[in-house]
C-alpha cells in the first residue's frame, strides 16, 4: 500500500493472522499432504482477496464498537476465500499445462496432474470445513453458490476454446463467473458479516465483482505484453490454449478481412510478438485497458454507500492498483 499509517499496520497484523489460520486449516496427519500444503502456501502472492475481506469489514465497521468475534469471523472468511483461490490456481495450472507460478515450479510439474487435481480438491474441501467453523450457515450456502459459478465459468471458457467468433458479451460472462464472483463474494459476504445492511452489502459485492473483472482484463493484457520474470508465471498460455482474451476479441471485431486472416495465421503459429503488433495496430490493446479503467471507476463509485474512512480510501487504492500493476 502507498501509505504507512495505522490502517496499514492493522491490516498487516490481520493478514498475518489470516496466514496462520490458513496454515492451521491445512494441517493433516499425512506427511505427503502437509508437504504439498507447504508448497502451495507460496502461491499466496498479492493476497488481494483476503485484503478485500478485511478492508471491507473495517470500512463497514468504521465508528462501531470493536468486536473480537466479528474480527475472527472475518479472518476465517479471508482464509477461506484464499483457499478457494489457491484451488483454482492449482487446477488452472493443470488445465493450462503451466510450469511456473509465483516464480516457482507448479504442483503439476513437480508431482504430476493427478496429484495437482487432488490437491486442488483438498483445498476446496478444507475451505468449506473452515467456513463451517464461522457458525453462519448462510455463509456456507453463499460460498457454495459462488464456487458453482466459478466452475461453470471454467466450463463455459473451455467450450469456447479456439472460437474465433467469441464476442464480448460471452467473454465478460466467462470473466465475471471465473474471477468477478469470487472478488464480489469477498466484499459482499464480508460486509454482511460486519453488520452492513443488505443494500450496502450488495453495493460492495458489485464493487468487488467489477474490480475482479478489471483485474482479469489486466491479466489478459499482461499475458500478451508482460515480462515473465516480473509477472512470475508462465505467459502466452491463453494464446497456446486458444483462450481468446479481451484484446484479441476486440481486435478480431475491428480488423479487416485481410487483417483477420493474418491474425488467425499468427495465432495458429503462436507468434506472440507479431500478435502484439497486430492487436496494437487496431487499438484493441488500448481499448482493453480503457475498459478495465472504466470498470474500476464504476466500482469506486459503489463505495459511496460507505462513510469516509481510511479503509474506504484503501478500497479506492486497491481498485486503482488492480489495473496499474505489472505483475
Amino acid at each position: 500500500m502507498p501509505h504507512t499509517d495505522q490502517m496499514n499496520v492493522n491490516l498487516a497484523t490481520r493478514l498475518g493472522e489470516v496466514a496462520v489460520c490458513f496454515e492451521r486449516a491445512l494441517v493433516n496427519d499425512l506427511a505427503p499432504v502437509n508437504a504439498l500444503a507447504c508448497h502451495v502456501e507460496r502461491y499466496r502472492g498479492k493476497m488481494l482477496r483476503p485484503t478485500l475481506v478485511l478492508t471491507t469489514g473495517m470500512a463497514v465497521r468504521e465508528g462501531m464498537v470493536s468486536s473480537t468475534s466479528i474480527d475472527q469471523q472475518l479472518n476465517s472468511l479471508a482464509a477461506v476465500v484464499e483457499m478457494i483461490h489457491m484451488s483454482t490456481l492449482v487446477h488452472d495450472d493443470v488445465l493450462d499445462e503451466a510450469d511456473l507460478r509465483r516464480g516457482g515450479a507448479t504442483i503439476n510439474i513437480l508431482r504430476g496432474n493427478e496429484t495437482a487435481v487432488m490437491l486442488g480438491d483438498f483445498l476446496i474441501s478444507s475451505s468449506f470445513h473452515l467456513c463451517s467453523s464461522v457458525g453462519e450457515p448462510w455463509l456456507n450456502s453463499a460460498l457454495g453458490e459462488m464456487t458453482t459459478q466459478l466452475c461453470a465459468g471454467e466450463i463455459l471458457q473451455l467450450s469456447h476454446r479456439g472460437n474465433l467468433t467469441l464476442d464480448e458479451a460471452t467473454y465478460f460472462d466467462i470473466v465475471r463467473r471465473k474471477t468477478g464472483v469470487l472478488a464480489g463474494a469477498c466484499c459482499g459476504l464480508a460486509a454482511k458479516l460486519a453488520g452492513a445492511s443488505a443494500t450496502v452489502a450488495e453495493s460492495l459485492r458489485l464493487y468487488g465483482e467489477e474490480l475482479g473483472i478489471a483485474f482479469q482484463i489486466q491479466d489478459d493484457v499482461l499475458d500478451l505484453v508482460g515480462e515473465e520474470q516480473i509477472v512470475g508465471k508462465t505467459l502466452g498460455i491463453d494464446l497456446r490454449k486458444g483462450k481468446f482474451t479481451l484484446p484479441i476479441v476486440v481486435h478480431l471485431a475491428r480488423c479487416s478481412l485481410l487483417e483477420r486472416a493474418e491474425t488467425i495465421a499468427v495465432i495458429e503459429a503462436c507468434d506472440a510478438e507479431r500478435l502484439i503488433r497486430l492487436v496494437e495496430s487496431t487499438g484493441a490493446l488500448t481499448a482493453a485497458r480503457e475498459r478495465a479503467r472504466q470498470l474500476v471507476e464504476h466500482a469506486k463509485g459503489r463505495l459511496a454507500v460507505l462513510s469516509e474512512s481510511r479503509a474506504r480510501q484503501m478500497l479506492v487504492e486497491i481498485a486503482d492498483a488492480a489495473i496499474e500493476r505489472t505483475f
